[in-house]
C-alpha cells in the first residue's frame, strides 16, 4: 500500500471537508477499495472485503475530519444551531441501521449502491431548482418535522452503508432551505459527526461475526495504518483550506460541489 499516496488523498480529504462538508468519504472509500483490490488477490480475505474495510476506514477518518472542521466553521459563525440538532440525533440512529445493513451486504453490493446514490444526487442537484441558483433576497426556511424525523434516519442510514457521511444528502437539503453553500457546507461536518460515530462502532463490533481474520493492524474492518496515514495528510489539508473558508463565490462552490461528485462516481465506475 502506498503511503505516500494516502498521505496525498488524505490532504484531499482535509480540503474537501473544510470547504464542502464531505468528511472523506467520497475521497477515501473510492482509494482504498482500488487500493485493496490491487493488492489482494480474490482468494484474500481482505480483498473480499476491500469495500467494507474502504467504508469503515472511511468512517474512521471522517471522526477526526468533522470534528476539527466544525471547530473551523464555529469559529466562522457558519454554524446554525436548529439546523444541526435534533436532525443531528435522528441521523444518529439511522447510522446504526445503516452500517448493520452494510455488515451484511457484500463488497459489490455496497460498491453499485454508492455508484447509484452518486448518479441520483447529481442529477438532482442539476435539474431540481434550488441548488445551482439561489436568490439573494430569499429568507431561509426551517426544516419540517418530517425532514427532521423520516428525513435524519434516511440520511443516516444511507450515509453509513456507503461510508459516506450524508453531506451529499445535507447540502442540498439545507441549500433548499435558502442557506448559501458557504453555510450548507459548514452545517454537513457537524451532521457527519454521528454518522461517524455510530458507523465506526459498529463496524468494529459487527466483524466479530465475521469468519475473516485481516491480520493485527485491523480493529474490526477498520485499516488502522491506513486511518492514521490518511488523518495525517487531512491535517495538513484542513490547514490549507481553512483560510478559503466563506471566500468562493455561491455559484462556483455549487458548480464545483458537483464536479467533484461526477469524478468521484467515474473513479469508483471504471473497473
Amino acid at each position: 500500500m502506498s503511503y505516500l499516496l494516502l498521505a496525498l488523498f488524505g490532504c484531499m480529504t482535509g480540503v474537501t471537508a473544510v470547504l464542502f462538508g464531505f468528511g472523506g468519504g467520497f475521497v477515501v472509500v473510492p482509494l482504498l477499495y482500488r487500493m485493496l483490490t490491487a493488492s489482494h488477490g480474490a482468494d484474500d480475505p481482505i480483498g473480499q472485503s476491500a469495500m467494507h474495510i474502504a467504508v469503515a476506514t472511511s468512517t474512521c477518518v471522517m471522526i477526526v475530519n468533522a470534528l476539527i472542521a466544525t471547530a473551523k466553521h464555529h469559529r466562522a459563525g457558519n454554524l446554525i444551531r436548529h439546523y444541526v440538532w435534533p436532525l443531528g440525533g435522528f441521523i444518529g440512529l439511522g447510522a446504526i441501521v445503516g452500517a448493520v445493513a452494510a455488515m451484511w451486504a457484500s463488497s459489490e453490493v455496497i460498491r453499485y449502491a454508492f455508484i447509484a446514490y452518486l448518479g441520483v444526487t447529481i442529477l438532482d442537484c442539476l435539474f431540481r431548482r434550488g441548488f445551482l441558483t439561489r436568490a439573494d433576497a430569499v429568507i431561509p426556511r426551517r426544516l419540517g418535522r418530517t425532514e427532521v424525523s423520516a428525513g435524519g434516519i434516511s440520511i443516516g442510514a444511507i450515509a453509513t452503508f456507503l461510508g459516506v457521511g450524508g453531506s451529499v444528502m445535507t447540502v442540498p437539503l439545507l441549500r433548499r432551505c435558502g442557506l448559501n453553500m458557504s453555510r450548507a457546507t459548514s452545517m454537513a461536518n457537524p451532521l457527519s459527526l454521528p454518522v461517524a460515530v455510530a458507523g465506526t462502532l459498529t463496524y468494529m463490533a459487527m466483524a466479530g461475526f465475521t469468519e475473516f481474520d485481516l491480520g493485527q493492524w485491523f480493529v474490526g474492518y477498520v485499516d488502522l495504518q491506513a486511518f492514521a496515514v490518511l488523518t495525517l495528510g487531512s491535517l495538513v489539508g484542513i490547514r490549507l483550506a481553512t483560510p478559503w473558508i466563506g471566500r468562493i463565490p455561491d455559484g462556483v462552490h455549487a458548480w464545483v460541489y458537483i464536479g467533484l461528485l461526477v469524478i468521484v462516481m467515474l473513479g469508483i465506475s471504471i473497473q
